[in-house]
């Protein structure tokens, strides 16, 4: 079986990625968590010492801040890592770049194979819809702590050409809509695990793509799925497209 070891191992995502591991053809070796709970028949470390054992592979469901550390001992390691955190910034991308260089590294802050199809079908209907505004809405639950979503910035990535002028959120006199914006609002409540929509608004009609996930377990096994086909291939950095196209 692959080895797994899980960064962010307490959390509500480590913890589901520990639970469908073994089904999916791994074997959790450890964790890694600042919270140090051992809750399965796996050891959980508080941070990446020399004590943490070999591993094939590593999913990290973690936060921004655990990023350089994580980084480090995976280098050294030569660790593949399947990076799903969200929240990142042009700096920690920078990083995990530059890391890429000595080993493979999958970043994406949305595993779910159906936000990569909402992506491409975004980007299609761009194409074949000219001049319609479009706005992104995307809804989470009230502990995300990033707003807009990783996500909603993929999407926008999607749909953005050189003139574009994203607006996130809006309030007060705004004035006439421009049409070189696009909007990209938060909306943040309950349980929801993620909702994401694209709107294309034309003169008389409306076009609207959605993605709703009913389960964050999904993304684990997202991650799984990515962490299966990073296993053993060479340093680069790959995305979702690169695992679902490739």
């Amino acid at each position: 079986m692959t080895r797994l070891l899980i960064s962010g191992a307490c959390g509500r995502m480590g913890r589901l990625v520990a639970q469908e591991a073994k089904a999916q053809g791994f074997e959790v070796v450890c964790g890694v968590d600042p919270a140090g709970s051992q809750y399965a028949d796996f050891p959980v470390f508080t941070d990446f010492s020399d004590e943490v054992p070999e591993a094939d592979v590593l999913i990290d469901f973690s936060a921004p801040a655990a990023l350089e550390p994580l980084l480090r001992f995976a280098q050294a390691r030569r660790l593949p890592c399947v990076l799903c955190a969200t929240g990142y910034g042009p700096e920690h991308m920078a990083r995990i770049r530059g890391a890429a260089d000595a080993m493979p590294v999958l970043q994406s802050a949305n595993m779910s194979r159906g936000v990569y199809a909402l992506r491409k079908l975004a980007a299609l209907a761009r194409e074949l819809l000219p001049g319609f505004d479009i706005e992104i809405v995307e809804k989470h639950h009230n502990l995300k702590a990033d707003s807009p979503s990783g996500t909603a910035y993929a999407l926008l990535d999607a749909v953005k050409n050189e003139g574009t002028a994203p607006v996130f959120g809006r309030k007060g006199n705004t004035g006439k809509r421009a049409a070189e914006e696009i909007g990209v609002h938060a909306v943040r409540g309950g349980t929801v695990a993620g909702e994401h929509e694209v709107g294309f608004y034309g003169r008389h009609e409306v076009v609207t793509l959605t993605h709703s996930a009913q389960s964050p377990l999904i993304f684990a096994l997202g991650a799984l799925s990515a962490a299966a086909w990073l296993a053993g291939r060479g340093p680069g950095l790959y995305g979702m497209d690169d695992m679902m196209e490739g």
